[in-house]
């Protein structure tokens, strides 16, 4: 009867650590499901929040910025918007030129009033993460590619607007 109950208890024993060795998986898989799962909703809260700055107006249209400074992203909208648009890689070329020209302008430029470098951060890096997707669908998915583009000129607008009147308020 004891050599029974010990075969019982050492098989109960078997069973436990074969019982932990199953559960292994199953909460790396949980634990990846989570980590994914905050990744999609962060990159979801991060292009939400891109948006949500690029849709609130400044108050004055500096057009003039990109006069001056030879600027040609108010070219390439109107030329994103026809449906016959073959070159997309040119005005891809004009958008990262004139990113490069207004950045340099912004740092080179004196800021009064509200601080804006963490928003500015986070449009510099959505703007690196459009070009990057642009890159990678350009070839095959046309579609995708061109509202990249316009994201893109988005952001190069909003930091035009915000150097014309960086440079309004320092007069």
């Amino acid at each position: 009867m004891t050599q029974n109950k010990n075969l019982t208890l050492l098989f109960l024993r078997d069973l436990s650590v074969n019982l932990a060795r199953c559960e292994a998986p199953v909460d790396l898989f949980v634990d990846a499901v989570l980590i994914a799962s905050s990744v999609v909703l962060c990159c979801y809260w991060f292009r939400y929040g891109c948006l949500l700055i690029l849709a609130a107006d400044i108050p004055r249209d500096y057009s003039e910025v990109a006069t001056a400074n030879r600027l040609s992203f108010p070219e390439v909208r109107p030329m994103l918007r026809r449906p016959d648009v073959t070159d997309l890689g040119s005005l891809h070329k004009c958008l990262e030129q004139d990113f490069t020209v207004i950045i340099c302008l912004l740092e080179h430029t004196s800021m009064d009033g509200f601080d804006t470098g963490f928003e500015d951060a986070m449009l510099k890096f959505h703007y690196r993460a459009m070009s990057l997707w642009f890159r990678l669908t350009h070839g095959a998915f046309r579609e995708f590619a061109s509202g990249a583009l316009e994201e893109m000129w988005l952001v190069v607008a909003h930091f035009a607007n915000a150097l014309g009147n960086r440079r309004a308020t320092a007069r």
